[in-house]
């Protein structure tokens, strides 16, 4: 199934875009999706695991389903001061 997947702040620098769509198994998590990634982009290293997910712009827990058409956010932590 295609969904689409969005990388911000350093997420997009390594993986050269904001966007992209890409075809996960019918069945996929938030997790399995995370891992899916992460070997189809091996430069975000550890970096995802540190992410928060959205599915639809909702922050999602690792075993939310993720449907046909759908938008996985991968969301890194913010800091500052």
């Amino acid at each position: 199934m295609a969904i689409t997947v969005l990388y911000f702040a350093h997420l997009a620098e390594r993986t050269g875009t904001r966007e992209e769509r890409i075809d996960v198994p019918a069945e996929s998590t938030a997790s399995s999706v995370r891992n899916f990634v992460s070997m189809l982009h091996p430069k975000l290293g550890e970096s995802l695991s540190a992410c928060r997910v959205a599915v639809d712009e909702e922050f999602a827990a690792d075993h939310t389903p993720v449907h046909d058409g759908q938008t996985v956010a991968f969301i890194p932590p913010v800091s500052g001061g």
